[in-house]
C-alpha cells in the first residue's frame, strides 16, 4: 500500500468515476483501476461497488475513505511545511480556484498580502469549477480552494465568507432594464445564459426554481461569469448571475443588473483539507481575503465556528 493508492483511491471515491480521475491524472484507466485493486489485495475487502454510471465505495471502502482523506491532508501539509524550513524562507500559499474569481474577489488583497508578506510566494491553479477544485485540493499540495459552497464533501472543511445577490443581465435597451426587479417567471421567459448544468450554482438554481415551478428554458451555458455578461452585451439572451464585487458600483457597459430577490444569495468562500492544519501563511492569506470581502456584503452565519467539519 503506497501514498498514490490512497490518493487514487480518495480521489475514485470523490469523482465516483474510474475514468474522471484517470482524464484528471493523465494516465490510463487501468491504472487507475490497479491502485484500488492494490489496496484490496492488501485488506482482503472489496472497496468500490461498479454501477453502470461509475462507482460508489463499499461500506469498508467509506471506512478507509474517511480515514485516507483526514491522513493524506495531514502528511502533505507537513511536508509542505517541513519544505519550507529546509528553504529557509517564507513558502509559498497555493490556490485553487476559478478563472475569473482572482480578479473579482482577490485582487486587493493579494496586493495586501504581499505587502505584509513579501517572502511568501502566492501561487494560483485554475479550474473550471467547484467540483473540480475538491479533486484538486484532494490530490495535489494545495492550501486553499476558494469556490461556490454547495453540498458538503467528505474530508473537506468550508468557510463561506460572503453572500451575493442573483442579478438578471439585461441590455440598457431591453424592456426589463427599466424594472426594479425581475421575477421568477423573467427568468423562465426569454433566451437565458446560465452557468453549465453541472455547476454548484446552477444546481442551486435549478432547486430554486423547481421549489416555484419554474424551470430555466434551454439556452447558452458558459464556464464563467464574465463571458455570461459578454454573451448578454452581445444580445444572446439574459444573464442570471451573482453580483460580483466589479459590479457593486457600476455594472458592466452597456448593461443594467436588475436585481432578483426571490433567489436567496449564492455564497462563495473557501474549502480546505483541514482548517487547522493550515500553515500560518495560507491562514493569513484566507483572512486576507475575507477581510477584503467584509464591506461586499454580509457573511454566511457560521454556527459558532470559523468552519465548518463535513
Amino acid at each position: 500500500m503506497t501514498l498514490d493508492d490512497l490518493r487514487v483511491f480518495t480521489a475514485v471515491c470523490r469523482a465516483g468515476s474510474l475514468s474522471a480521475v484517470a482524464r484528471d491524472l493523465s494516465c490510463t484507466q487501468s491504472a487507475v483501476s490497479q491502485h484500488v485493486k492494490r489496496l484490496e489485495r492488501e485488506l482482503g475487502v472489496s472497496l468500490l461497488e461498479r454501477h453502470a454510471r461509475g462507482v460508489v465505495p463499499t461500506s469498508a471502502g467509506r471506512v478507509l475513505w474517511a480515514a485516507a482523506a483526514d491522513g493524506i491532508g495531514g502528511i502533505d501539509l507537513a511536508v509542505r511545511r517541513l519544505r519550507d524550513l529546509a528553504r529557509g524562507d517564507g513558502g509559498a500559499v497555493r490556490v485553487t480556484t476559478g478563472a475569473t474569481s482572482v480578479r473579482h474577489f482577490m485582487a486587493e488583497a493579494v496586493v495586501d498580502f504581499r505587502e505584509r508578506c513579501p517572502r511568501v510566494t502566492l501561487e494560483f491553479q485554475t479550474m473550471s469549477s467547484s467540483s473540480a477544485c475538491f479533486d484538486a485540493l484532494a490530490a495535489d499540495d494545495l492550501d486553499l480552494a476558494w469556490i461556490t459552497i454547495g453540498t458538503p464533501v467528505r474530508g473537506i472543511e468550508l468557510r463561506p465568507v460572503v453572500e451575493l445577490p442573483w442579478v438578471l443581465a439585461v441590455r440598457a435597451d431591453d424592456p426589463l432594464a427599466g424594472r426594479e426587479r425581475a421575477e421568477l417567471a423573467d427568468l423562465a421567459a426569454g433566451r437565458l445564459i446560465t452557468p453549465p448544468g453541472n455547476s454548484t450554482s446552477r444546481g442551486q438554481l435549478d432547486v430554486h426554481l423547481g421549489e416555484s415551478g419554474a424551470e430555466l428554458p434551454t439556452g447558452t451555458s458558459v464556464a464563467d461569469w464574465d463571458t455570461a455578461v459578454l454573451l448578454a452585451e452581445l444580445g444572446l439572451g439574459h444573464a442570471v448571475v451573482p453580483a460580483l464585487p466589479g459590479w457593486r458600483d457600476q455594472g458592466p457597459a452597456g448593461l443594467r443588473l436588475v436585481p432578483v430577490p426571490d433567489l436567496p444569495p449564492l455564497q462563495v468562500g473557501w474549502a480546505v483539507r483541514r482548517w487547522d492544519a493550515l500553515s500560518p501563511s495560507a491562514r493569513a492569506f484566507a483572512d486576507t481575503v475575507a477581510e477584503h470581502c467584509a464591506p461586499l456584503g454580509p457573511r454566511p452565519a457560521q454556527d459558532g465556528s470559523l468552519a465548518a467539519r463535513v
